[in-house]
């Protein structure tokens, strides 16, 4: 009996939240037009992806266009009237790395240029070098027996794990209001959810899958090899990108490794495999940057005005790294345009926040959150012992866009179910958008989490996917031409709504209790 009284009366305490929210909930219908007007009708926001993207160029981790980024953001976002513009440095991160010189071209039994980039971090080949091809197949340590003396001298060709297929679906695609609808009747997963037997078959996979690669390395080097040929996946000529070496300063040697569209490792296999020599031209020239191991942030500000509450702080943000293969326009110069937009639309509208609102834009995220994760470590609290900082106590909020280009449709509140009203009274005037979704579930791979897994609130928005699981996502065509412009302009009014609200508001959003202390 007294378990069923407590439970009724959590129930109703949390309806008598919701009710209270709802009641007193302040949305500036004057401001947020203004917002809409500007953002809707004066929008920048390409012109600033144009910057990120065609003008910066790939943005790896370490990279020389990750410093050029840095540095234009910084620029811009003071010209924009914003304080304390920073390139703030975390901590240690390892190597940049860029790419001076990629080609390769099949020239026996006939030439014919092929599509591919090299690997992060892996190293140049001694100039161009001409050589025919072996194929090697090879899912256990076991299997290298077979290639012992074999490799001297040659390309390594690797199997292709997943072959291209003929697609009948449209690469691009909206959530429906049925799977909207969906989200919001979910049930809430816990912040950190515990680890189902699935999960942990899938890790003893991946952790097995990487100690394979690496032993792979170590034998294609050892038996001589000249440089390797393999593919993730992808089709029709799109390829996916990842790294091919550690970016630590002290990683291991490998062989100069290109990723291929499947289609031409694809061809190359076939011919191999029936006995035609192959013989492939491959030039990389890659540089590594050991001069400053360091990792940035890009930070600035809109100071509050209140007396009381400037000294709170409200965080959007998004990640400014990418992949090199591409110009990273959907991961992440979508995310963080729509974020420079937002603080300019709120300086272009006028707005004198109660409280600081502060941009991030995040470095090597890519690599494992890495900039975000040190940046609460540093300002907030270190999620291996929950020793809370003093500014722990004063951010309001924190905002994050991650997922793409498409608009955004709502927002995830990461099972913190006190903020559900609130977000549903401010996503009211923004329905004409086509923004109306709260669902209570949690979203994960991206910056939300480092501040989720301090206990404080750390949103990130739901999108539309569009064509970013099929076609841009860590690949060669992730560019420009796939930023939507009336998605973009929309997706800054909504953040630049949202960063408005939690900034006037009188009390900080709501937050879920602190997680225990948890080894890094």
């Amino acid at each position: 009996m007294m378990n069923k009284i407590v439970l009724l009366t959590l129930a109703g305490g949390v309806l008598l939240q919701s009710a209270q929210a709802q009641q007193s909930e302040k949305v500036d219908a004057a401001m947020l037009e203004k917002i809409k007007d500007e953002g809707l009708n004066r929008s920048k926001v390409m012109e600033t992806a144009f910057y990120l993207t065609d003008v910066s160029g790939p943005r790896l981790a370490g990279s020389d266009g990750l410093q050029r980024a840095n540095a234009w953001t910084k620029q811009q976002l003071t010209s924009w009237g914003l304080v304390n513009a920073s390139i703030e440095p975390w901590g240690t991160f390892g190597r940049g790395w860029d790419i001076e010189k990629s080609y390769v071209a099949l020239t026996a039994p006939y030439y014919h240029a092929m599509i591919g980039a090299p690997k992060a971090w892996t190293p140049s080949t001694p100039g161009t070098v001409k050589k025919q091809v072996v194929v090697v197949k090879a899912t256990a340590e076991a299997d290298l027996d077979a290639y012992k003396g074999r490799l001297r001298d040659k390309i390594v060709l690797t199997d292709v794990a997943q072959p291209p297929k003929t697609n009948f679906e449209p690469d691009a695609r909206r959530y429906t209001d049925a799977e909207l609808q969906k989200l919001t009747e979910a049930p809430a997963t816990p912040a950190t959810p515990a680890a189902s037997p699935d999960a942990e078959r899938q890790l003893a996979t991946r952790r097995a899958q990487a100690a394979l690669r690496a032993k792979l390395a170590e034998f294609y080097l050892s038996e001589g090899a000249v440089a390797v040929l393999s593919s993730r996946g992808g089709s029709e000529g799109t390829f996916f990108t990842t790294n091919g070496a550690p970016y630590a300063p002290d990683a291991k040697p490998v062989l100069p490794e290109m990723e291929m569209a499947p289609e031409d490792q694809l061809r190359l296999i076939r011919l191999a495999e029936a006995g035609i020599p192959v013989e492939i031209e491959l030039e990389t020239r890659t540089r590594f940057q050991t001069q400053d191991l360091k990792g940035y942030n890009v930070v600035a500000e809109i100071p509050g005005t209140d007396r009381k509450l400037k000294s709170e702080v409200v965080m959007l943000g998004g990640h400014l790294d990418s992949w090199h293969a591409a110009s990273g326009a959907t991961d992440n110069a979508a995310g963080c345009a729509i974020m420079m937009e937002a603080v300019r639309i709120l300086k272009a509208a006028g707005v004198q926040p109660r409280r600081t609102i502060r941009i991030a834009l995040w470095g090597e995220e890519e690599q494992g959150l890495h900039g975000s994760k040190n940046y609460v470590k540093n300002h907030f609290a270190d999620p291996a012992t929950m020793q809370l900082l003093p500014d722990h106590a004063k951010l309001a909020a924190y905002f994050n866009l991650d997922n793409g280009a498409g608009k955004i449709r709502g927002i995830y509140t990461q099972g913190n179910e006190a903020v559900v009203p609130i977000f549903t009274e401010w996503l009211k005037p923004l329905a004409s958008l086509g923004a109306t979704t709260v669902t209570k579930r949690n979203t994960g791979g991206t910056d939300h989490l480092s501040f989720d897994a301090v206990g404080l609130p750390g949103f990130q928005f739901i999108q539309d996917p569009l064509d970013y699981g099929t076609r841009t996502h860590h690949t060669n065509m992730d560019t420009y031409e796939r930023l939507p412009p009336n998605d973009l302009k929309q997706a800054a009014v909504v953040v630049a709504t949202f960063v408005y609200n939690a900034a006037m508001r009188d009390q900080k959003l709501p937050r879920k209790p602190l997680p225990a202390a948890k080894a890094q």
